[in-house]
């Protein structure tokens, strides 16, 4: 497994606090943040009036928070926290369905991540756990909150797995004849979202009319997480919005959302497309990756494909994107104004991977726009 997430490099370790009342895995996230050497673990705190004391000696740059909590549920904590000092905060919570459904109020209310507890059952489950919640306490470090500066940090990025190992790249003689071939369909939108992804995607998607496009979207969210935020969207958009199933079809009005912990790939029968859930490994450290996505849409779609890039850290989707362009497909990245961290837009920006860099509030109309061209160039 990589281990060589691209990471805030502080002057000092990230101080993290950890809210939760059980003692095991308060030890448990403790060891794994003290394992990382941008990392530390400033206190821990059993409960919300624990964690407030912690606050008040030292402000933590992060606090890993579980929901439900004694003598306040972490949720009210959560809204007091961010009403009066907002401080970034991943929501640390049980793999469950119920609990999935307080976690887009979460979301809601200002925490910019989510992790599910660390598994300890097998070496591999807990080796993802801590890649995970490391990468999720870097990312949030460098989130962009009301009320808050974002301190001053170097990004790196160094080798890590890429879309080869899901799916094979093709040699720019095999690209450029495949665009030459590509039959004209209907446009597709495929965006990829991670660290303030989710109230992004709100934005973007309550924007839309329900005759708009067919969209697919990676968004860096935990196994199960992902259908109660689909529920959640399609309850607020005028689109049908699904979290996608194996062999799902991609139709005007309707929005797939990839499954945590599975890969999502577009593929296409005549003018027809469907999306396919597969197995793999962690592609940029991430399954879904955006990659992955981006890369089967260039294969797939080219030019009758839209690729957009949302807020997040690290840089995946960033090759994918640049692979997109240079199939065809029309690319835009969220601007750094609007993003809550200006991680994965600003590495596709630097690859030459974006047509576009737009304000999260234009990008519902640029989508607009561009299938209404699609459309008249089709006709």
């Amino acid at each position: 497994m990589p281990t060589d997430q691209p990471a805030a490099a502080f002057d000092r370790k990230i101080r993290v606090l950890i809210v939760d009342d059980s003692a095991s895995v308060r030890t448990t996230l403790s060891d794994i943040i003290a394992a990382d050497p941008e990392l530390e673990v400033m206190a821990t705190a059993a409960d919300p009036y624990v964690a407030v004391e912690r606050i008040r000696q030292e402000v933590p740059d992060v606090m890993f928070l579980d929901i439900e909590l004694p003598r306040m549920d972490g949720l009210t904590f959560l809204r007091k926290i961010m009403a009066q000092r907002p401080i970034p905060v991943v929501i640390c919570s049980s793999h469950t369905e119920a609990g999935s459904n307080t976690l887009m109020e979460a979301l809601e209310a200002g925490a910019v991540d989510v992790v599910t507890k660390p598994r300890v059952d097998t070496a591999q489950f807990l080796q993802e756990s801590a890649m995970r919640i490391c990468d999720a306490a870097k990312a949030a470090a460098q989130a962009r909150l009301k009320g808050r500066m974002r301190p001053a940090a170097r990004l790196h990025v160094e080798a890590k797995l890429t879309a080869d190992a899901v799916i094979p790249q093709r040699s720019a003689a095999r690209t450029a004849s495949a665009i030459a071939n590509m039959p004209v369909t209907e446009p597709i939108i495929c965006i990829g979202a991670s660290t303030g992804g989710t109230e992004a995607l709100r934005e973007v998607l309550e924007a839309l009319p329900a005759a708009s496009p067919g969209i697919v979207i990676v968004q860096h969210m935990p196994e199960r997480f992902t259908s109660a935020f689909a529920r959640r969207l399609d309850g607020l958009c005028a689109m049908t919005i699904r979290e996608a199933g194996d062999g799902d079809q991609v139709l005007p009005g309707r929005v797939l959302i990839a499954p945590g912990n599975h890969h999502l790939t577009l593929h296409r029968a005549g003018s027809r497309y469907t999306v396919n859930v597969v197995e793999g490994p962690h592609v940029s450290r991430h399954r879904p990756s955006v990659d992955v996505l981006f890369r089967s849409a260039a294969h797939q779609a080219g030019r009758n494909a839209m690729g957009i890039i949302l807020t997040g850290m690290g840089d995946d989707g960033a090759r994918g994107l640049l692979e997109m362009r240079q199939a065809g497909s029309l690319t835009v990245a969220q601007d750094e104004e609007s993003c809550v961290v200006f991680g994965m837009p600003k590495e596709a920006v630097t690859l030459g991977a974006v047509d576009r860099v737009l304000p999260l509030r234009r990008i519902a109309g640029e989508i607009t726009t561009y299938a209404a061209r699609a459309t008249s160039s089709k006709d």
